[in-house]
């Protein structure tokens, strides 16, 4: 099965969804174990890589980007409703 997820950076925690994808689809990167959506994500939105705790930083090209308001698991999407915007710890 073609890659269907873009991780940017080695030390990413998300990667970028290249197509849509429907909970219980699986979803491949290069290097990485194939995961389990568990929910619908868009085209071009995060997913989890691996278990996010509550207050974890979320990795994106190598950087912070923001930070989890709740646990997030692996396979799950990663937008506004479980995310603040890093920017202000700049």
């Amino acid at each position: 099965m073609a890659p269907n997820i873009l991780v940017i950076h080695p030390h990413d925690n998300v990667g970028v969804v290249l197509t849509a994808l429907a909970a219980g689809d699986t979803a491949i990167a290069h290097g990485l174990e194939p995961l389990i959506a568990l929910s619908d994500i868009p085209a071009s939105h995060k997913i989890a890589l691996a278990d996010i705790a509550a207050g974890a930083e979320i990795i994106k090209y190598g950087e912070t980007v923001a930070v989890s308001t709740r646990g997030i698991k692996r396979g799950e999407w990663v937008h506004t409703h479980n995310l603040e915007s890093g920017r202000w710890k700049r």
